[in-house]
Formats: C-alpha cells, structure tokens, sequence
C-alpha cells in the first residue's frame, strides 16, 4: 500500500507530458539508434576539448561527437577482457579512436552511474510512476519539482519502448544523454549558465 503523499506524487508526474527542454538547452535532430546498448560514459576529446560519448553494445564500443551526433570511432571486436565494464573494478572499458588507452568509466546494464547535477545547478532525476517505464525529469530547482511540469521542471524523456540504461550529465555539464536498450538520446548547450 502507498502512502497519500505517494499517492500525489505519482500522479503529480503521470499528468506530466514529454515536453522539449528549455533553454539553452539543444537536442540532438534525432537519438542514435544503438541496438543492444549495455551502457554510456562520457570522455573530453583530446584536441578539441568536446564532450564525447562512448558507447559499449553488444556490438562492440562506438565514440560519438556529443554535439553533432557524429560517430567518431567503432571498435566492433574490442579485446575480450575489456568489452564490457563488468570486468574492470572501476566499470571501464577502453576508450576507441582518439581515446584509445584510455579507459573511459561507462553506466548502465553493468552498474555506475553518470552525473544528477551540473556545476550551474540543473538536476536530473529519473522516476517511474508507471513502473517499468521510467521518465526522466530535469529541472531547475533542485530537484524539487513543484509546480506544473514546464516551470521549474520538464519531464524530457519517456522509456517506454525500451529499458533505461543511463541518464545523466557530462562531468562538464554541457551534455546530458539518456541511454535505453535501443538508443541514445543528446542534449547540448554552449556554456554554463552565467553567474553560477
């Protein structure tokens, strides 16, 4: 049995529609289909100072330009002993491409996580009033979520076609990528916020 405070929070998100998030805030045009997606982690490119996105799939490991969605690396037969982060103690797999003998700590099927909360503020929680389907909410406020949806909060994703991997922020702040089964789906932005 649920409480009744229980009660109004899952209907305060159920009446939340998938909604765009705010500025300055970008997504991707389209998520990156990824059949077999284990897991996510983020990585800085060595000359350009990006954010990258690694991807580990039953496909093998792929790198991804977190702003333009351009794949930038694929190991499709990594070595054995480090295909999946389930075999380092930190959840690491070897980075492709221009990562290559890095390791680069990956969330998802395995365990870990990636970052809730940005240098300037912002939040991501996932929850999942509809349980297995989860929603991933990002908010402005902490991660109170008061309010109407589109306020102070946006509830930004809806897995209900597949099973959520990992949501979160690059350690920079300037990515947020939600990661399922199927997909990965990217959001952007230039700068912190000022004054923060």
């Amino acid at each position: 049995m649920i409480t009744e405070h229980q009660q109004r929070l899952r209907e305060h998100y159920l009446a939340a529609a998938v909604m765009s998030a705010p500025a300055p805030w970008q997504p991707l045009s389209s998520s990156i289909a990824i059949g077999g997606l284990l897991g996510v982690g983020f990585a800085i490119h060595p000359e350009s100072g990006r954010d990258l996105v690694m991807v580990v799939s039953s496909a093998g490991h792929g790198l991804f330009d977190s702003v333009t969605g351009e794949r930038i690396a694929r190991d499709r037969d990594p070595d054995p002993a480090g295909s999946t982060p389930d075999a380092h103690p930190d959840l690491a797999c070897p980075g492709p491409g221009p990562l290559a003998g890095t390791p680069v700590r990956i969330a998802g099927l395995f365990g870990g996580g990636l970052h809730s909360t940005t240098p300037d503020g912002w939040t991501l929680d996932v929850v999942s009033p509809d349980w297995p389907h989860d929603r991933v909410i990002l908010s402005a406020d902490g991660g109170a979520n008061r309010g109407p949806a589109g306020g102070t909060w946006w509830h930004v994703f809806h897995s209900e076609r597949s099973e959520l991997r990992a949501a979160g922020f690059s350690p920079s702040g300037l990515t947020l990528a939600v990661a399922t089964s199927s997909d990965l789906t990217l959001w952007t932005r230039s700068e912190l916020d000022a004054g923060d």
